[in-house]
């Protein structure tokens, strides 16, 4: 089995997703669009994943390359393929949807409580999570929500966490992947982030979360999805 991932920025690398993989025996390889790297044909994996990025999807014109991504998406879903966006790519599928991408009620960053919709513990893969568990933020966006699609977690400063496109294609606005390590490439990275606000945390206690247990919820998602899923 082979997971492509789709890369936008140094900084926001595949984290839990790829570790998972491995562990699991997947294949693994990505395309670093923003570098103008070439996307391989949709014949070439099995599961899509399209990370989180700077980027912003409600400004697509100024990133042309995310014109060509959402088209991607658009052919690995139309054939059947398993696909997966965090942040960024959650809205990028979203839009390969013809959803837009809207501005969240909030800015989150940190780590913050997500709780699962009525949709959600009725979700084949993700009723096995806790009715709230806590998650990695750090967004200022969230995706559009097109028709067929249905929310399965939000939080206190997002009503769109995580969500159902269709049976084989999952959208996560928050961030189960990261860990210390990352948080920091982002602290470092975009400082303009941190800016006092409702739902952000200083650094010290965004490095000071639980992000093993975080992890463990990913586990539980991937397990079902990827492994026993159809």
């Amino acid at each position: 089995m082979k997971l492509h991932c789709i890369i936008h920025a140094d900084f926001e690398t595949p984290g839990y997703y790829e570790t998972w993989a491995q562990k699991n025996g997947l294949d693994c390889s990505s395309t670093h669009i923003a570098k103008n790297e070439p996307l391989p044909s949709v014949d070439n994996f099995d599961i899509l994943l399209c990370m989180g990025g700077p980027q912003s999807a409600r400004q697509i014109d100024q990133y042309p390359y995310l014109k060509d991504e959402i088209t991607f998406i658009r052919q690995a879903i139309a054939i059947g393929k398993k696909v997966m966006g965090v942040c960024l790519g959650a809205q990028l599928i979203a839009e390969s949807y013809g959803a837009k991408t809207e501005k969240s009620p909030h800015k989150e960053v940190g780590v913050f409580p997500l709780s699962l919709t009525d949709d959600g513990k009725a979700d084949p893969f993700i009723k096995h999570l806790p009715e709230q568990f806590q998650s990695s933020h750090w967004h200022h966006d969230m995706p559009g929500i097109p028709p067929q699609a249905k929310i399965l977690a939000q939080s206190s400063g997002c009503p769109r966490q995580i969500i159902c496109f269709s049976p084989k294609v999952y959208g996560f606005q928050c961030h189960l992947e990261l860990d210390p390590h990352r948080m920091q490439w982002l602290i470092q990275h975009c400082p303009e982030d941190l800016s006092p606000d409702r739902y952000v945390q200083k650094p010290v206690a965004i490095l000071a979360q639980d992000y093993e247990t975080i992890h463990q919820h990913l586990d539980i998602f991937l397990q079902k999805f990827i492994l026993e899923g159809v």
